[in-house]
């Protein structure tokens, strides 16, 4: 095959820039903050037994997990300022809150750390969500609220 006809093109494209190119794809999308991607933001504080016993239990696997994949571990302290693209979240006194958020919106929560088993349960319910079509974020609020009122 002859390339000539794509010689314009390939002189436009040099080598440097082609690399250059790449980088900054990988800086825009490897760039911390994003609100695009499913995360599991934890808001502590410090002296939280709970916090300690999450620690020991699951911190250091979580991001090993398929869970962790999905929705990386973001932690968050509780008494300092609340990150701006985590506004839309309620904060609650109650530590450690997890809470699954997607494309700035809050899928759900749980409130403290209910041990080993049940945190992966709960967490396996909140990441399907994720996966449900029709499932967005206001609906997920939707639904929590309407279980809190009936217990």
């Amino acid at each position: 095959m002859k390339l000539s006809g794509y010689r314009p093109i390939l002189k436009f494209f040099t080598r440097s820039s082609a690399i250059g190119a790449i980088f900054i794809a990988l800086a825009l999308i490897l760039t911390p903050g994003r609100t695009e991607a499913a995360e599991l933001v934890m808001f502590e504080q410090a002296g939280c037994p709970w916090c300690q016993v999450f620690d020991r239990e699951i911190a250091s696997i979580y991001p090993k997990t398929d869970e962790g994949v999905r929705a990386p571990l973001r932690r968050v302290d509780l008494r300092g300022a609340q990150p701006p693209d985590l506004g839309f979240i309620q904060v609650e006194r109650l530590t450690p809150l997890f809470v699954l958020v997607d494309k700035g919106r809050e899928i759900g929560r749980i409130r403290g750390y209910p041990g080993e088993d049940n945190f992966w349960g709960l967490l396996g319910v909140l990441i399907k969500k994720l996966d449900d079509p029709g499932t967005s974020g206001e609906q997920a609020q939707v639904l929590q609220k309407t279980a809190r009122a009936v217990d």
